[in-house]
């Protein structure tokens, strides 16, 4: 079931006007344009046909980008089911550490640097905090989410 608008549908909208008022690089200009033309007849497509029945569909390509929510919904799909299907039925805790803005400066500089000791920290946060008898520790499945796009350019 397709939704009733993609992010493809905002950016054609007001892509134009986005570029315009707040002049993105080169680099964030194209990944609008790939956003904006996934799986639509720009990009090609592919017949495809079903060995059972034998009906044919026509499918478009996509773009591969690894900001579009389309290309990358069935990978974190897999993801989480996978994901799902090793994690113990025992009781757990979402926790979110969020960084200061002030920092994205540094994170700027050398990025994996910053990101590795973030989860080192982390990590270390969560195994003097946790629990640890009869033999079972603390764990923990660390994702990043960069929710904010200050420190590419964009308002």
């Amino acid at each position: 079931m397709r939704p009733d608008f993609e992010v493809a549908d905002i950016i054609k909208r007001f892509g134009r006007q986005f570029i315009r008022q707040y002049s993105p690089n080169t680099y964030q200009i194209r990944i609008l344009h790939a956003l904006a033309v996934c799986r639509t007849a720009i990009l090609g497509g592919h017949k495809e046909k079903c060995n059972c029945c034998g009906k044919k569909r026509y499918s478009y390509n996509s773009c591969r980008n690894r900001h579009c929510p389309k290309c990358q919904s069935s990978k974190q799909a897999f993801w989480v089911e996978d994901l799902l299907e090793k994690a113990l039925t025992v009781k757990h805790y979402h926790i979110v550490f969020t960084i200061a803005h002030e920092l994205n400066a540094i994170c700027i500089i050398d990025s994996k640097w910053f990101y590795a000791l973030l989860f080192a920290t982390v990590w270390d946060i969560l195994r003097s905090f946790g629990y640890t008898h009869y033999g079972v520790e603390t764990g923990a499945v660390c994702v990043l989410h960069t929710w904010g796009n200050t420190h590419i350019g964009w308002p």
